[in-house]
């Protein structure tokens, strides 16, 4: 098959591994607004690709969207020709059946009941295949320009934890919501464009929640204080967690806190090209199991990330699959005590066939903050 020069351009690139992936259909109307910027650089509200599995002179890869971003989609996507319109899915379409296509693939975990009834109306030659995945499978291994933009983000984080941490600001008396905003306007001052998801700032007993939201709970002496927290580069997410203690540990801190970076370096060591992302998983589980704490890891080991936050792959005990060359993933298993407190020490890391590149810095040592 003829390819276009994708050398010139990642998004094209992604456009011909994705019409390798077509089988038995004649091109596939992409709706989902994060996979349609993954194949265009697109980034409006309202817009669509059709990518043709076999493409020529009257069957070429087209984005639509409406007068809103008529400007801003010739910018970001400018190699792809434009079919202007509102409707952008009835307007592909309906492209796609000019051309000859008389069996498109589409993205079935975005289009509505609702919209897929109005599609099939609109084109009733058109024969309608769902499908589910198909994009989400090539983004789960990630580019050079993906990674880069990731480690930035992860860059992002260092640097405000970093900040935050040398101006005193995680201190006995402020509150979890005070500490939470902080460490936001910290990554937005060091280059973020936007936060990853909501801050998690959990002192005290509140650390024993794995995703405890900050409240006006005062931090205070003696407390496990947990941070998880990711900024936004290029659209791409990053993601950390560090748990401290504050002003004085006790000793039961420091061997929860000892046994979970135990187990988070087992993750590390097992995350590589070819590894089951279940035995991923049971690496790190097994060293929290086996000093008695199983019970109390109450999630999985980690998952995929990038253009979303949570992504495919999965690293979990249920997991189905293998981690793949490219595949960049959080490990961050966790010990929860209620009542008392927990520690997660969350890292972002690339998958390779030799030992994974960890993205995320910041010191993961047991601190104490003064």
């Amino acid at each position: 098959m003829s390819r276009e020069a994708s050398s010139t351009s990642p998004h094209r690139a992604r456009r011909d591994r994705l019409r390798d992936a077509l089988s038995d259909v004649d091109a596939v109307l992409v709706t989902d607004l994060v996979n349609v910027r993954y194949l265009s650089g697109f980034t409006g509200s309202n817009g669509a690709v059709l990518v043709w599995a076999e493409p020529g002179e009257q069957r070429r890869d087209a984005i639509s969207t409406d007068g809103r971003y008529t400007v801003q989609v010739g910018e970001q996507a400018g190699d792809l020709p434009l079919v202007p319109g509102r409707a952008v899915a009835s307007v592909l379409l309906q492209e796609a059946a000019g051309a000859g296509a008389r069996r498109v693939a589409i993205e079935a975990d975005s289009v509505t009941v609702a919209a897929d009834a109005a599609l099939r109306e609109a084109v009733p030659d058109v024969d309608l295949v769902a499908s589910t995945g198909l994009v989400e499978r090539l983004r789960e291994v990630k580019d050079p320009g993906e990674v880069d933009a990731i480690a930035a983000a992860c860059a992002v984080g260092d640097a405000a934890l970093a900040q935050l941490i040398a101006a005193g600001a995680i201190a006995p008396g402020r509150t979890e919501r005070e500490v939470a905003r902080d460490l936001e306007w910290a990554m937005y001052a060091h280059g973020a464009a936007a936060i990853a998801f909501e801050t998690i700032v959990a002192a005290g007993a509140n650390s024993a929640v794995p995703h405890h939201r900050p409240t006006d709970a005062l931090l205070a002496e003696g407390d496990f204080v947990k941070i998880d927290f990711g900024a936004v580069v290029d659209g791409y997410h990053s993601d950390m967690t560090r748990t401290f203690v504050l002003s004085h540990e006790q000793p039961w801190q420091r061997e929860i806190y000892e046994l979970v970076a135990r187990a988070a370096q087992a993750g590390r060591e097992a995350a590589r090209a070819g590894v089951r992302a279940a035995d991923v998983d049971a690496a790190a589980r097994a060293v929290i199991a086996d000093a008695g704490h199983g019970e109390d890891f109450v999630h999985g080991l980690g998952h995929g990330l990038g253009l979303q936050i949570h992504e495919a792959p999965s690293v979990g005990a249920t997991a189905a699959g293998t981690l793949l060359d490219g595949a960049v993933v959080t490990v961050e298993p966790g010990v929860y005590l209620p009542g008392r407190g927990g520690v997660r020490i969350e890292d972002t890391v690339v998958v390779s066939d030799g030992p994974c590149r960890i993205l995320t810095a910041a010191d993961r040592t047991f601190t104490v903050l003064d």
